[in-house]
């Protein structure tokens, strides 16, 4: 299931609620949403035609890194599957595959999403940014090399997320505080412990990407 707003929080101060806070209120709206279409369906029983999709495969096409992407995959094909399995997009990992741990984060429209929980036929018309993209020409973009001075990673596996949701947190907070960027990344979740690290990263990257003077 895709989300229909940003999973940001203002700083504190702003009275924001965190992104797992919202995630847990988003699965309120969604479940009424659910309500909302199997009653416009039932309307429609009488003769609307309503195109149904699936259960086989349909061609879909993917705007992926700035570059659309043809694939025929099967409606209930998560974006997270699509990326892995049929593109060789393999950054993002799949670890929980239930939209907890924040492994599989990408962005769609500027906008961090856990890819697992995104069907990739919803997903279409929208701009989707993995961490393949961040690197150019060998050069490490600024949230990975903050990674790297402050040892923001141990097993690895949730580093992909937490630089993606790193990126998107400081397009849209270019001056961040510690505080703040705790609470910004609080649905990504690292098992190694490192947050520490991670938060550092995140003022070093806000300084390198926006000119943002970070305060601790």
């Amino acid at each position: 299931m895709s989300r229909k707003k940003d999973r940001f929080v203002k700083p504190p101060g702003d009275n924001g609620v965190s992104r797992r806070d919202f995630l847990r209120g988003a699965g309120v709206a969604v479940s009424g949403s659910l309500v909302a279409v199997e009653t416009a369906q039932a309307k429609s029983a009488a003769g609307a035609a309503t195109p149904i999709l699936g259960p086989g495969k349909v061609p879909i096409t993917l705007r992926i890194n700035g570059k659309p992407q043809k694939l025929e995959l099967e409606p209930r094909v998560t974006l997270l599957d699509a990326l892995r399995n049929h593109l060789d997009l393999t950054g993002a990992k799949k670890v929980c595959d239930r939209g907890t741990c924040g492994a599989c984060t990408v962005t769609l429209d500027g906008n961090p999403v856990y890819a697992c929980s995104v069907l990739a036929i919803e997903a279409q018309g929208r701009s989707i940014q993995t961490i393949e993209s961040l690197s150019v020409n060998g050069k490490l973009h600024p949230v990975s090399a903050a990674f790297v001075d402050h040892d923001a990673q141990q097993c690895g596996f949730c580093t992909p997320g937490f630089v993606m949701a790193v990126k998107a947190f400081l397009d849209h907070n270019p001056n961040p505080t510690m505080q703040s960027v705790e609470k910004g990344l609080g649905g990504n979740l690292c098992r190694c412990g490192t947050y520490v690290g991670i938060r550092k990263a995140a003022l070093q990257a806000a300084n390198s990407m926006k000119g943002g003077t970070p305060n601790a």
